[in-house]
């Protein structure tokens, strides 16, 4: 056999041997893209963002005559979505009832905001505020998100008359990741961090929420509505099966 003859046979082995590769198939699978919050210690920038958005909320809003006022009573399975890990908290395996109290109101057209929507809850072991503004047109900035928690050691009017401080502040925003800004705990391993200088974010924050209790009358509405959810429940258990 020929030196030619060998080398042509080599390269068409090696061609044969590349066509034999069949491309592997592209992935059913979905691609899951996870974005973790840095909810104790923020950068600057995203500092920067929580003021702002805090200082754009309106301390004085002009509402609407649209308005909506709910209550209901919801069955818990999983624990409670503030608690964080290293937080004392008695949770049982047994399945919770969580009474729940709801105000939205809309802002006037002209106004950043669409809509403000405040809600209490009360799950028998912590007692939950969250307010959250949806912006009218969201470009960069969809909602705001301020919260705060206590136990239920004490009743719901002592909660709202206490001005109970924001400990979660969060944004949402559109096409980027959440900027989050939250009260971290320490654990048995760690201590926890210092979180000094997001103080004037927290204050900023809790002012909000309590401007926001007295505008949507808060402190009247939530405690009439949980006895509107007391009484029916005891009606519903008195009924004759």
């Amino acid at each position: 056999m020929s030196k030619l003859t060998v080398t042509l046979a080599f390269i068409l082995s090696g061609i044969f041997a590349r066509a034999q590769q069949a491309p592997e198939p592209p992935s059913n699978q979905p691609q899951v893209k996870v974005n973790l919050l840095n909810v104790c210690t923020p950068s600057a920038q995203e500092q920067k963002e929580i003021a702002s958005a805090l200082a754009r909320i309106p301390k004085q809003p002009l509402f609407s005559q649209d308005f909506e006022v709910s209550h209901g009573r919801a069955t818990l399975s999983d624990s409670p979505n503030f608690l964080k890990p290293g937080q004392s908290a008695q949770i049982s395996d047994e399945d919770s009832i969580s009474r729940y109290v709801r105000i939205r109101h809309e802002f006037s057209v002209q106004a950043l905001f669409a809509t403000v929507q405040y809600s209490f809850s009360d799950d028998g072991h912590s007692m939950v505020e969250t307010l959250v503004l949806h912006v009218r047109d969201p470009k960069d900035l969809i909602q705001v998100s301020l919260e705060d928690s206590a136990s239920s050691i004490g009743s719901a009017e002592s909660m709202l008359a206490a001005n109970t401080p924001v400990s979660r502040i969060r944004l949402e925003r559109f096409g980027k990741a959440s900027v989050a800004l939250a009260r971290c705990m320490g654990t048995d391993n760690s201590p926890a961090p210092d979180q000094t200088a997001y103080e004037p974010l927290f204050h900023s924050a809790s002012e909000v929420l309590a401007n926001y209790r007295g505008l949507l009358s808060v402190r009247h509405i939530v405690p009439a509505e949980l006895a509107q959810i007391l009484r029916a429940s005891q009606k519903t258990a008195a009924k004759p099966k």
